[in-house]
C-alpha cells in the first residue's frame, strides 16, 4: 500500500544527509540502533569541510558513533552533548573535547524538545510493514520523540533490526528520507564475572519475592542476580534496559508477567543491549513492548508496578548513604542514566524495593568503595534521602528510617573488614558516632 511512498523517499546515504546544515543539532539512534551508513556519510562531509559545524546529542555511544562523528579528529567541528558517557567517549569528555549534559533519563525527551531542539534525527529501524510503519527496534529511549520533533527525520532500514511492538513505531508519513543498509547489528558480549558476584547475586535474589516486577541494570552483577532467580515464580519486567539475562528467565518460565499490575503479561523496556539471540527473541514477539523513556522511567509510572524491585550499580558510597554511580578519578565516567528514576519509582511502589549494589573494594582490593566522604569533586547520583537498600559481598543494609549513626554503622558493616577500623575512626571524627 505504501510502496510508492517508500520508493519516493529511498535515497543513498549521501543524499539523505545532504540537507544537514552548519550548526544543526543531530540526534542519532543510540546503542544498537546507531545508523552506520548515515553516520559514515556525515563524517565524510565533516572531513571534507562541506559541513563545518555540527552539534550532536549522544547517549552511550558505541562502535559506529565513536568511529565516525565522535572521532577525535572531528572534535574541532563537532560539539557533543553527551547524555551518558561510554568507554569510547570518556577520553573526549575528560579532556574537554566533548561535554556531559546532566539529566534524569526520563526527562531527556522533554529536554530535547523544549530546551535544546532537534534539527535532524537519524536512526536505524526495522523494515516497513504493510501498513507503512517502521519499528524503532532495540532502541526507543528518546529517539522516538526526537524523530517526531526533528525538522529532518532519516531512517536507516536494516532487516537485522527486530520488529518490536508497543509504542515503538513511526509511520512513513513522518519520515523525510529512507536509506537501506542491511549489515549485522553490533552486539555486546556478556561481561566477565568476579568472585564477589556470587555473594551479591545470591543476596539480592533472596530479596526478590515471587511475583515481583524487575528492573535490572547491565553488567556482571545483574547477570548473576538473574542466575539466582531461576527458582522464582511469575516475575515481571518493567525496565530501562532489556538484556540476555531476562531472555533466559523468560525462556525458563520464571518471568511470565502474570502478576504485573501494569502492562499485564508484557515485558516492558526502552533500550535493549545484548547479543544476537536476544535480538532474535525480540523480533515480532507479542509479549515484548518498547516505550519512550519518558514513560518507562517516569517514577510515577514505575510506582504503578506492585512489588517493584530495581537493581542498579554504584561506584562509591559515603557514610551518610550518598551514592556516586558516574564519577571516577576526577572525571565523568558514565552518567546518571535511569538510576534515580528507578530508585524513587521502586520505593514508591506497593511493597517496592530499590537496591543499589557494589563491590566493597576496587584496585585489586586496595581501595575501599565505602568512604567517609565522596571523593573531592565527585557527584551524588542517588542522594542519601533516596537510598533504600545497599548490598555488597558482605551483606545488605536498609537505610530507610535510620539515623546518621545507624546508617554509618550499617554501611561500615558492608565494607571489607580491613577498612572498617579506619572507617569507624572517620565516622567518629565526623561526629556520626
Amino acid at each position: 500500500m505504501y510502496e510508492h511512498e517508500y520508493q519516493k523517499r529511498l535515497v543513498a546515504p549521501e543524499q539523505a544527509i545532504a540537507a544537514i546544515r552548519d550548526g544543526d543539532m543531530l540526534v542519532y539512534g543510540t546503542s544498537l540502533a546507531e545508523p552506520p551508513a548515515l553516520l559514515r556519510a556525515v563524517a565524510v562531509r565533516l572531513r571534507a569541510g562541506d559541513l563545518k559545524r555540527l552539534r550532536v546529542f549522544s547517549a552511550l555511544p558505541m562502535k559506529h558513533a565513536c568511529e565516525t562523528i565522535l572521532a577525535v579528529d572531528l572534535m574541532d567541528c563537532v560539539e557533543v552533548y553527551s547524555q551518558f558517557v561510554s568507554a569510547g567517549q570518556r577520553g573526549l569528555v575528560s579532556t574537554g573535547l566533548a561535554y556531559f549534559t546532566p539529566n534524569h533519563f526520563h526527562q531527556v525527551p522533554r529536554i530535547l524538545t523544549e530546551f535544546i531542539g532537534v534539527d535532524v534525527c537519524a536512526t536505524m529501524v526495522s523494515p516497513m510493514d504493510r501498513w507503512g510503519y517502521f519499528s524503532f527496534g532495540a532502541t526507543n529511549s528518546f529517539t522516538s520523540t526526537a524523530a517526531r520533533a526533528a525538522k529532518l527525520c532519516i531512517v536507516e532500514v536494516n532487516r537485522f533490526m527486530p520488529r518490536v511492538l508497543g509504542d515503538a513505531f513511526i509511520h512513513i508519513s513522518e519520515v523525510d528520507a529512507i536509506v537501506e543498509n542491511h549489515e549485522p547489528i553490533f552486539t555486546l558480549s556478556a561481561p566477565e564475572s568476579r568472585p564477589e558476584d556470587e555473594a551479591i547475586g545470591k543476596t539480592i535474589a533472596g530479596m526478590v519475592p515471587d511475583g515481583a516486577c524487575l528492573q535490572l541494570g547491565i553488567g556482571a552483577i545483574p547477570n548473576t542476580v538473574a542466575a539466582y532467580l531461576e527458582g522464582h515464580k511469575d516475575l515481571g519486567i518493567h525496565t530501562e534496559v532489556f538484556g540476555p539475562a531476562m531472555v533466559h528467565l523468560i525462556k525458563k518460565g520464571v518471568i511470565t508477567g502474570s502478576k504485573k499490575t501494569l502492562h499485564h503479561r508484557k515485558h516492558v523496556f526502552t533500550v535493549a543491549l545484548g547479543d544476537q539471540e536476544m535480538l532474535d527473541f525480540m523480533d515480532n514477539n507479542s509479549a515484548i513492548e518498547s516505550y519512550p523513556v519518558s514513560y518507562t522511567n517516569h517514577p510515577s509510572v514505575i510506582a504503578q508496578n506492585d512489588r517493584m524491585v530495581s537493581v542498579n550499580a554504584v561506584l562509591e558510597v559515603d557514610l551518610t548513604g550518598q551514592c556516586n554511580a558516574e564519577f571516577l578519578y576526577g572525571h565523568q565516567y558514565s552518567g546518571t542514566g535511569g538510576q534515580l528514576d528507578f530508585v524513587r519509582g521502586a520505593f514508591d511502589a506497593k511493597e517496592g524495593k530499590s537496591i543499589l549494589a557494589f563491590y566493597a573494594t576496587a584496585g585489586k582490593g586496595n581501595i575501599s568503595r565505602i568512604v567517609d566522604r565522596l571523593a573531592h569533586g565527585a557527584v551524588v547520583t542517588t542522594p542519601r534521602t533516596d537510598t533504600h537498600y545497599l548490598v555488597t559481598e558482605y551483606g545488605v543494609a536498609n537505610m530507610k528510617g535510620k539515623s546518621t549513626k545507624e546508617r554509618a554503622l550499617a554501611i561500615i558493616g558492608l565494607a571489607h573488614p580491613k577498612f572498617r577500623d579506619e572507617l569507624l575512626r572517620k565516622a567518629e571524627e565526623m561526629y556520626l558516632l
